[in-house]
C-alpha cells in the first residue's frame, strides 16, 4: 500500500543526495518516477535538485498555483508513476500537503517528501507542520552538528559572523548563511573560533 513519508533533516544532512539515490534506485528497474522541489529554492537554479557531493537532477518546480493532484494524476494517466519525490517540502503550502495525502489515497502512489523540520527559530514550516500530521511514514535523516560531534537538530542562521535569531522565516541560502548545529550550539555557537580557524588555514 503506497504510504505518505516524511523525511526531515537539519541542514547538510543528505536529503537532496538521498531523493537522487531513491530516483535512481527506481529508475534502474525502469520505473518511472516524479521528481519536484519548491520553485522558491532556486540555489541551483529553477526546477532543479541538487546536493553538496555536487549530484544534480532536473525537477518540476512547485509554486503556489500548483495543483499538485492533478499534476501527478495527468502524469500517471499518460505513464505510470511509481513514486514522487518532493525535496525542499517545508516550502510548500498546506494544500500541497493535502494533495499528496489525496495522491497516496486516491492514486496509490507513493510520496516521498523531504525538508527541514524547523526554521532558524525554531518553529514549524507550514509544509512540515502538515507533514507531520498527514504522513503515515515519518523518519529522521541524521547528521551532526557543525561545531561538535553532536547531532544537529536545529539551524542556526548567520550573517557577517553572528547569529541570526530575529527576521524573515524564509531566507534561501546554503553553509555561507546557516549552520547545522546542536541545542547547545544553537544558544551558544563558538562562531569566533570558526573564524579564528579559518584565517589560520
Amino acid at each position: 500500500m503506497a504510504q505518505l513519508f516524511f523525511r526531515y533533516g537539519a541542514m547538510n544532512s543528505g536529503k537532496s543526495f538521498e531523493i537522487i539515490k531513491v530516483a535512481h534506485n527506481y529508475e534502474e528497474q525502469h520505473k518511472r518516477v516524479l521528481v519536484m522541489t519548491s520553485a522558491m529554492d532556486t540555489r541551483s537554479g529553477y526546477g532543479r535538485v541538487e546536493s553538496r557531493v555536487g549530484e544534480n537532477r532536473k525537477a518540476l518546480a512547485i509554486d503556489e498555483e500548483t495543483d499538485l493532484f492533478q499534476v501527478v494524476k495527468e502524469a500517471n494517466e499518460e505513464e505510470r508513476v511509481y513514486c514522487v519525490l518532493i525535496d525542499e517540502a517545508q516550502f510548500l503550502l498546506k494544500y500541497h500537503i493535502e494533495a499528496c495525502a489525496r495522491i497516496v489515497d486516491e492514486l496509490n502512489i507513493p510520496v516521498m517528501a523531504f525538508g527541514l523540520k524547523n526554521d532558524f527559530q525554531n518553529e514549524l514550516f507550514e509544509g512540515s507542520k502538515a507533514l507531520l500530521t498527514l504522513a503515515e511514514k515519518i523518519e529522521e535523516v541524521k547528521t551532526i552538528c557543525w561545531f561538535c560531534g553532536k547531532k544537529a537538530i536545529m539551524n542556526l542562521r548567520v550573517n557577517d559572523g553572528k547569529p541570526v535569531y530575529e527576521g524573515e522565516q524564509i531566507q534561501i541560502g546554503g553553509n555561507e548563511s546557516y549552520y547545522p548545529v546542536c541545542r547547545k550550539h544553537y544558544y551558544h555557537p563558538p562562531l569566533q573560533d570558526l573564524a579564528n580557524e579559518t584565517e589560520e588555514s
